[in-house]
């Protein structure tokens, strides 16, 4: 398994093409719009509600980018589909929405949100319904996660769909919720011939980890997240296939 030429033929808009000040905030119809007309590649994050549907949203709960509160997961999409996001005006979009909007013009990197903060086993509800949404779309599409058991749901419900894992220097202020033992699990990617992934997206700080040449070497595409600029991208670069991106135009 392998990822599809697209994934490397543009850099790829963090959380779609957003730009709070100019009226598209992440992960909104706006600001994917955005990404399409600009023809980048569109990363873009996906949490669950109540009644088992992947929405486009990056949080786990709707204060930061809504005048509302409380977690995604107690509300039903069509609850959410009538939520504006604040200095957007649009509402938060479901996964099916997203994907008729893009309708494989661009490539899709779809990050599958941890669901229990704590990298755990529980998984399951949120990965099928991706790979539910995703079963007549011909577009290009991968998917990944920071929590393995995740990466490891999509081969079972979806084994055609590209995966990978997103990585980190896991450090413990970023990772409040995740214990010890865990992080220092996860730091040196473990699961990555477990999960059967053909790529990682690598914390741009930590990209001198010896693991991630280790994998490079070993064939792995190497994608990074997040480039702020064009004198990071010029360094990630040197060690990465693509990049994650956002605050100005790659």
């Amino acid at each position: 398994m392998t990822l599809p030429a697209s994934f490397f033929a543009r850099p790829i808009t963090h959380r779609a093409l957003h730009d709070r000040k100019a009226g598209r905030v992440e992960n909104s119809v706006k600001s994917i719009q955005a990404a399409l007309d600009a023809g980048y590649g569109i990363e873009m994050d996906v949490q669950l509600t109540r009644d088992g549907h992947a929405m486009v949203f990056h949080d786990d709960t709707l204060d930061r980018l809504t005048a509302q509160s409380g977690p995604v997961r107690d509300r039903t999409r069509a609850a959410l589909e009538e939520i504006p996001l604040t200095d957007d005006g649009s509402t938060i979009p479901s996964l099916e929405t997203v994907l008729d909007l893009v309708g494989g013009k661009v490539p899709l990197l779809i990050e599958i949100k941890d669901q229990d903060g704590a990298m755990g086993p529980d998984v399951g509800p949120l990965e099928r319904a991706v790979c539910d949404a995703l079963v007549d779309y011909t577009g290009d599409v991968a998917l990944m996660s920071f929590n393995p058991h995740s990466v490891a749901a999509c081969a079972q419900y979806a084994p055609h769909i590209p995966r990978g894992i997103t990585t980190s220097s896991y450090e413990a202020v970023f990772w409040p919720e995740v214990p010890d033992t865990v992080r220092d699990v996860l730091r040196e990617i473990p699961d990555y011939d477990r999960v059967g992934a053909c790529f990682i997206s690598h914390e741009f700080t930590d990209l001198d980890r010896p693991r991630v040449a280790d994998l490079k070497t070993q064939g792995a595409h190497i994608f990074t997240w997040t480039i702020r600029s064009p004198e990071a991208e010029a360094k990630a670069r040197r060690i990465v296939d693509n990049v994650t991106f956002e605050g100005y135009l790659a």
